[in-house]
């Protein structure tokens, strides 16, 4: 009897192994962010579960393998999806020809300063930042020939736009090469939570 039982002990143990595994590579999985380009959506250093399946859907924020770095991945919310037309103008988004109000922005875009024609940034930025891009639309954007998302790809943008290496600067993004969308905060236990989109 005790043979069966430590067999079947054996078996459960197995078999809790594989779903783990199973549900950590297939269906859900932690990440930890790293920078300020999603603030205050996402702190720097927060621990956030993304689900692994999907379609990233406008205004979700999904995850990637880096383009430009190698091992490293991105953080950033989809603007535009596939058959999108974006634009930025006077700071305000245009999807497809109809201005967008981006209730996640509401918290830094205090701190814009819109008295000048460009906008600028008030905090200061390190030197690794780049020029901020405002009033655009797709086919401003270095390499990218169209004027709409296409088929395959979206747009990609950083809540915190000044300071946010995204589509601006990287390009479109392959819908196959999201590796999560990223649902909600579990650490720290303070900002536990749903993220909303």
């Amino acid at each position: 009897m005790k043979k069966n039982e430590l067999l079947s002990n054996i078996i459960w143990f197995v078999g809790m192994l594989a779903v783990l595994f199973a549900v950590r590579h297939f269906i859900v999985s932690p990440i930890q962010v790293s920078g300020d380009s999603m603030l205050p959506t996402l702190e720097n250093k927060e621990r956030i579960m993304q689900l692994k399946f999907g379609e990233p859907e406008r205004f979700e924020i999904v995850t990637f393998p880096a383009p430009d770095q190698p091992g490293k991945s991105y953080i950033k919310r989809v603007i535009g999806v596939p058959g999108d037309e974006i634009s930025f103008k006077n700071d305000q988004l245009y999807v497809n020809g109809e201005m967008v109000e981006e209730k996640y922005l509401s918290e830094v875009k205090k701190d814009y300063d819109t008295t000048n024609p460009y906008t600028s940034y008030k905090k200061p930025i390190d030197a690794s930042t780049y020029e901020l891009k405002t009033d655009f639309s797709l086919k401003d954007i270095e390499g990218i020939d169209t004027t709409v998302v296409p088929e395959g790809k979206v747009f990609v943008l950083g809540d915190n736009r000044p300071i946010s290496k995204d589509s601006r600067y990287i390009g479109l993004i392959d819908i196959k090469d999201i590796s999560g969308r990223v649902k909600f905060i579990f650490w720290p236990l303070d900002r536990f939570g749903l993220i909303e989109n």
